[in-house]
């Protein structure tokens, strides 16, 4: 076996982070087509290294690797250093990120093609590819924090990119907060682990996880808590912010203010995800405690379910895909608590992939809408667009685990995990995920017939019949001055390249990946907790993995969301409306997302101006200006008396000179007396 080389892994890292400086602090002299080369030579290069280190781990003998390159500082017996961990879990993210992020980047010289600050968003879009490659190469805590506020600082940028626009402001806002509240106890997790374990070091941590075993923190008086339990919470509050867990999710709606490329990007393989595979890589911590896994997977199952559930009636296309990542992201998180970490980021990879597509699908048919993202005004896109129409069916088919789709593999196999698991909360936690499927089925379907099937509800309205109005005429939502067209090549050509593993490449990795010993010691599970040891017991291959599908309970449900869908958008389409009007208070519920934000916005925000406002008029104005204006006040008081006896006048100076020296013989006389 031999080592892999160290310049190939800065050079993995360090080339988009090149390509962004280029980009941002000289983009304007090379120009826009120099920014997107550079940008994209920088992560195609990344994507390329990546790609060969896996190659080599799997099948090139290369044995893991696991070094400091640069020591930042060291106190004592503390240090914080820059490493990499590469073992063939984060292999395969290094694929993931920056294979989705080269899409992305080339994708975007379509998509962003007359917007401004086109080398801006470039230098941006690299900056988060660095960052999420610091992330899952790190192999100590502190640099892996560097990479978690890393992402979020970037995405704050993204989000908001259309900084002149209010709801893109408050989009960037929410979510910079709403992480913040996630990393607070993130913090808290890392030096949890400093304080039990000594380190900052993954492999040292990880081989003194045992010793946590009887330990306790008093957190409140008389109250202890098991040590593990402690770190594991902590450190998956920290997730729950990153990778949108309820009830910390309701900033990735509204991330959708950021422009098309970013809602792909940050939804599909980098940030988003950065929470699943923390905890994977957390494993042999995680493995101590099941009060912490039980609390994962009942938050997982909830987030699942019922944010699924919003996306049902939402219109905008964008939204649709964006609680339907939330759904998955609950998918995951079950998995993990069912202590299946392996397929936690099995559907991390597989559900890289037809995400990005969907996101990317939908950029194309906005960009056909003119900038519409109402499906209410889409309808009949299909021989429009016979390309996006194509790669979105089968990302659509993978998201809902029509089996040998590589969706089915990963997310039929957490929905088994979950069935099998005895865990306390499992119950629930399979409920939820099987009905999810429904749910799944529900939203995707109706995305697809309301933006490509049915009557075409747009209307193409003749530019030049528009006498008066000149170039800034504003049409109508559903109004189009020009009739829908498929997008240029570099629109479609990612989105091939993205069809091609949503369709295929669960099929041949599922078995080593999912079934197998392929992450090796990259994770651990305990024998009594490997649910997906007892169900390899099971597995003959993937095709009877595929034919199985087709009678499992989760297909069937499928079934019936496309047949509801298709019945209701496709045939009668007035229904829609009907079952709205009948289910009303179903319908108030998702539409007002159960009412998370308006109970944020009125417990947290206003409820924390009004405390602000407290402390303002009766800490600083009442107490400190207080204090400083009545001490002021007294000193200018004493000094208006005081300044009456300078009168000016000899006698009075004489006359006050005898008093006082009176009254000095008499205070010495008393003195001597007493």
């Amino acid at each position: 076996m031999h080592q892999l080389p160290t310049s190939i892994l800065l050079i993995i890292a360090l080339a988009p982070l090149a390509g962004a400086v280029l980009a941002g602090f000289v983009g304007r002299r090379i120009g826009r087509s120099g920014s997107h080369w550079v940008t994209i030579l920088g992560v195609g290069l990344s994507c390329v290294l990546s790609f060969y280190v896996l190659y080599q781990l799997v099948w090139g003998g290369a044995s893991n690797y696991n070094h400091n390159l640069y020591t930042w500082f060291q106190i004592g017996k503390f240090n914080a250093s820059v490493g990499f961990m590469i073992d063939r879990l984060s292999a395969m993210m290094m694929v993931v990120v920056s294979f989705v992020s080269l899409m992305v980047h080339v994708y975007t010289i379509g998509y962003m093609a007359d917007e401004e600050n086109y080398e801006r968003f470039f230098s941006y879009i690299a900056l988060f590819t660095f960052s999420m490659l610091m992330l899952v190469m790190s192999n100590n805590f502190m640099q892996l924090f560097f990479g978690w506020e890393a992402v979020g600082l970037v995405s704050y940028l993204l989000i908001g990119f259309y900084h002149k626009r209010p709801s893109a402001i408050f989009a960037n806002l929410k979510a910079f907060l709403v992480n913040r509240v996630g990393d607070f106890g993130f913090v808290l997790g890392i030096a949890a682990v400093l304080y039990f374990l000594g380190t900052l070091d993954y492999q040292t941590a990880f081989d003194h996880a045992p010793s946590l075993v009887g330990k306790t923190l008093q957190i409140t008086q008389g109250h202890t808590w098991d040590a593990a339990t402690v770190i594991g919470i902590l450190l998956f509050i920290g997730a729950m912010g990153k990778s949108a867990q309820v009830p910390l999710h309701v900033w990735l709606p509204d991330s959708m203010e950021g422009p098309t490329p970013i809602s792909a990007l940050i939804h599909a393989a980098t940030m988003v995800t950065a929470g699943i595979f923390m905890v994977a890589r957390m494993s042999p911590i995680f493995e101590l405690s099941s009060t912490a896994l039980s609390f994962i997977m009942v938050i997982g199952a909830t987030g699942a379910l019922f944010t699924g559930m919003i996306g049902i009636v939402q219109t905008d296309i964008k939204r649709v895909i964006a609680y339907s990542t939330l759904s998955q992201l609950g998918y995951m998180t079950v998995a993990l608590g069912v202590s299946a970490y392996a397929g936690a980021v099995y559907h991390l990879m597989t559900h890289a992939f037809f995400k990005a597509l969907l996101f990317l699908g939908a950029g194309s048919v906005i960009i056909a809408m003119h900038h519409e993202q109402d499906m209410r005004h889409m309808g009949g896109l299909r021989k429009y667009m016979p390309i996006t129409y194509i790669t979105m069916w089968v990302g659509s088919l993978a998201l809902c685990g029509v089996p040998f789709f590589s969706g089915y593999y990963s997310k039929d196999a957490i929905i088994e995990a979950a069935g099998e698991a005895h865990r306390w909360g499992a119950g629930y936690a399979y409920f939820c995920v099987l009905f999810g499927a429904l749910v799944t089925a529900l939203y995707t379907f109706r995305l697809m017939h309301m933006t490509f099937h049915g009557k075409e509800r747009f209307k193409v309205v003749d530019s030049h019949a528009q006498e008066g109005h000149g170039k800034d005429h504003h049409h109508k939502p559903g109004e189009l001055a020009h009739p829908p067209k498929e997008s240029p090549w570099v629109v479609t050509i990612p989105l091939i390249m993205l069809a091609i593993p949503s369709l295929l490449i669960g099929y041949f990795t599922v078995g080593p990946m999912l079934y197998g010993t392929w992450f090796g010691k990259a994770i651990h599970v305990q024998q009594a907790h490997n649910v997906l040891a007892e169900m390899a017991t099971h597995y003959h291959g993937a095709f009877s993995k595929g034919l199985e599908g087709f009678a499992g309970w989760p297909f069937a449900l499928v079934v019936l969301g496309f047949v509801i869908t298709t019945y209701v958008y496709i045939f009668n389409p007035s229904m829609a409306d009907r079952i709205k009007r009948v289910l009303k208070p179903v319908y108030i519920v998702l539409d007002r997302k159960f009412w998370f934000d308006e109970v944020y916005q009125a417990v947290f925000a206003r409820g924390g101006v009004k405390l602000g406002r407290l402390f303002w008029k009766a800490g600083d104005t009442a107490m400190i200006d207080g204090a400083i204006d009545g001490s002021t006040g007294l000193v200018q008081r004493l000094a208006s008396r005081m300044r009456r006896l300078q009168s000016g006048f000899l006698y009075h100076y004489a006359f006050a000179m005898i008093l006082g020296l009176i009254l000095l013989l008499g205070g010495f006389w008393w003195f001597g007396h007493v």
